[in-house]
């Protein structure tokens, strides 16, 4: 028999490791994401998507995101089975959707807004500060829409039933 404490214990030491690998995963993204954006925007000075930062920024993304469905699938919430992956691929790429679209104001706010355009002022506001918003988001709706499934725990269930 688990007691209240036993109970909170384990959901803190859960938390923490689903934390952790979310951030670890994260951290690979972040570098799969600027990597890419500053290849195709700065590569040799003027990279062959310069004027068109916010193209570029979908591309980094879209390869970042393959990179961390796959780290978040396999490790972070690996304990979170499902039985409609289909399901769990379409939310995945929904919420990642609303997430670029949280990067692209970063960028596009820097850029057209405030009229910056170096590659400092892109990667704090495209990369550093839309990625910390777009991680936030992305963690609570993986956690709470797409990797929902029980681990296979819930297959056994009994009905309430009434006599």
């Amino acid at each position: 028999m688990t007691t209240p404490t036993d109970s909170l214990l384990q959901k803190v030491k859960l938390g923490l490791r689903q934390g952790s690998a979310f951030l670890v995963v994260g951290g690979i993204g972040f570098l799969v994401d600027a990597g890419t954006y500053n290849l195709l925007v700065f590569w040799g000075g003027e990279g062959p998507l310069f004027h068109a930062p916010l193209q570029a920024k979908i591309i980094a993304i879209a390869v970042a995101t393959v990179v961390t469905y796959f780290g978040n699938k396999w490790w972070t919430f690996s304990h979170k089975k499902t039985d409609n992956p289909l399901r769990e691929y379409v939310l995945y790429a929904l919420f990642n959707v609303v997430a670029i679209g949280l990067q692209l104001g970063c960028l596009g706010f820097s850029r057209y807004v405030l009229d910056l355009s170096s590659p400092l002022s892109d990667n704090i506001s495209g990369t550093l500060i839309g990625q910390i918003v777009a991680v936030v988001f992305r963690y609570w709706a993986y956690d709470k829409f797409v990797f929902v499934g029980d681990g296979g725990k819930g297959s056994d269930k009994t009905e309430n039933r009434q006599p």
